[in-house]
């Protein structure tokens, strides 16, 4: 299986746009191509998915374990084509001081070629002396070379290539020219604008080839990736054992909700149940006969007027949580089941199925990896799962009153409020991490064992 990991010294280094362009370069020359990202990033993700035409999986072994990790690869990988990885932060940047879980830790557990893109902004000697730094830190680390971003000039070149090659002995894969790139991906709080909100993906297309595909040695690149040796399947099972034969599971997707795995979708389709999309921002109400509902992350107060305008439906949702229907929801699906959503001055008005407000504030109130210890009877975990995934928000609940019922202690993250996360209404479950599918076998088992038990005792189409 072909292979780069394409890893920076640091976030802003430009391995987004180098991975995004090598993918479409590649497309361009006819290769098949897969992309998969480092840690847990949606965004990211969807858009090496857009570049590469099939969806990105992403790689987590602080989340997934080594081997889940793997296989994941093995299995979604191309064959023949390329497979690009590209990682986040730093290529040592990891947990602690050692860079647990980096993306030098799992370029090494894939047996990967690492590609470093090297802000080259305002140095030229001290360019080589850090690239040379990442080679000594770790001389079983394959890094196979270096792709130049954000270069002056000719001049400017000449120097970086004459450095890196003397001095660390790589070859220059790449050089991009100083250009405004954020012009190309604009960014807002939760990083980059999410592909199916950005409205000009062809012109992106176009400017991504000229300004980074054609200015990357993919012959080079090509022959490198080749030289990844063969990796073994893992046999260890990805997800728990449920029957979801007849069951109807519901997910609310739409430009305003885009945080899905798709290793979660699948973990529920795989098992026979039929996945029903449902639009939040045009529907006027949930479908009929639904057996649970999953409302995965995404903008919701980008787009509160639009769903604070669509009464009919957040009535609908309402009346099913109500009525016990098995609600999965997460960050944005949280906030969409609040009263209401106060950002920027406005307050919009929301389903109202959990007793709490929420406000998007200017600095992030949780991020990075959460761990909960399920504690308290709910319809989704056995009480003792321990469940690990990821946050990342902006939003906070507003004090009033008392505080809801939840369902977990937190023991790594922030979670939604005095060490607590997991929020219960009924058969409602509405939380601030994200789990992975492949990382929490048990979240599908969950999802299906609610709906199972809400489909023998609830008569249809109560709502």
């Amino acid at each position: 299986m072909p292979r780069l990991v394409i890893a920076g010294l640091s976030g802003g280094s430009g391995k987004t746009i180098v991975s995004l362009g090598l993918l479409l370069a590649s497309r361009q020359r006819g290769l098949s191509v897969r992309a998969f990202k480092k840690g847990p990033d949606y965004i990211d993700a969807a858009w090496l998915s857009w570049a590469s035409g099939h969806p990105a999986r992403n790689l987590d072994t602080y989340l997934m374990g080594f081997e889940r990790t793997v296989k994941s690869f093995t299995l979604n990988g191309e064959p023949t084509g390329l497979n690009v990885i590209e990682g986040n932060r730093g290529l040592f940047d990891g947990l602690d001081a050692r860079g647990t879980h980096s993306t030098a830790e799992l370029a090494k557990a894939l047996s990967a070629p690492v590609v470093l893109a090297l802000n080259a902004t305002k140095v030229t000697r001290t360019a080589a002396a850090l690239v040379l730094g990442c080679q000594k830190l770790d001389p079983t680390l394959n890094i196979a070379g270096v792709i130049l971003n954000q270069v002056s000039g000719r001049r400017h070149e000449q120097v970086l290539r004459e450095a890196i090659e003397a001095d660390c002995n790589l070859p220059v894969l790449g050089v991009i020219p100083r250009a405004d790139l954020s012009a190309l991906l604009p960014e807002r709080h939760l990083g980059l604008v999410a592909p199916q909100e950005y409205g000009a993906r062809e012109e992106l297309r176009t400017s991504l080839v000229e300004i980074v595909g054609s200015r990357l040695d993919l012959e080079k690149l090509l022959t490198i990736s080749r030289l990844a040796p063969s990796l073994a399947p893992s046999e260890m099972p990805c997800s728990a054992s449920a029957d979801g034969h007849g069951l109807k599971v519901g997910y609310i997707c739409d430009t305003a909700f885009t945080f899905y795995y798709p290793e979660n979708l699948e973990a529920l389709e795989t098992t026979g149940a039929r996945l029903v999309p449902i639009s939040a921002l045009s529907a006027t109400s949930l479908p009929e006969d639904l057996d649970a509902l999953y409302i995965g992350g995404g903008f919701p107060e980008t787009h509160g007027e639009t769903l604070s305008a669509n009464g009919a439906f957040l009535a609908s949702l309402r009346s099913a949580a109500d009525h016990g229907l098995p609600i999965y929801a997460e960050c944005g699906g949280l906030m969409l089941l609040a009263r209401s959503i106060l950002w920027r001055g406005r307050r919009h008005p929301m389903a109202g199925a959990l007793p709490l407000d929420v406000e998007v504030c200017a600095k992030p109130q949780g991020h990075g990896y959460s761990e909960l210890l399920v504690d308290t009877p709910n319809a989704f975990f056995p009480l003792g799962t321990i469940l690990r995934g990821h946050e990342f928000h902006y939003s906070r609940i507003l004090p009033a009153g008392d505080l809801p019922a939840t369902a977990c202690a937190v023991r790594r993250g922030t979670g939604c409020f005095e060490g607590r996360d997991g929020i219960l209404a009924g058969n409602v479950w509405a939380s601030y991490t994200h789990l992975h599918a492949w990382a929490t076998p048990e979240w599908a088992q969950g999802m299906l064992h609610a709906a199972r038990r809400f489909a023998a005792t609830v008569a249809p189409s109560i709502w």
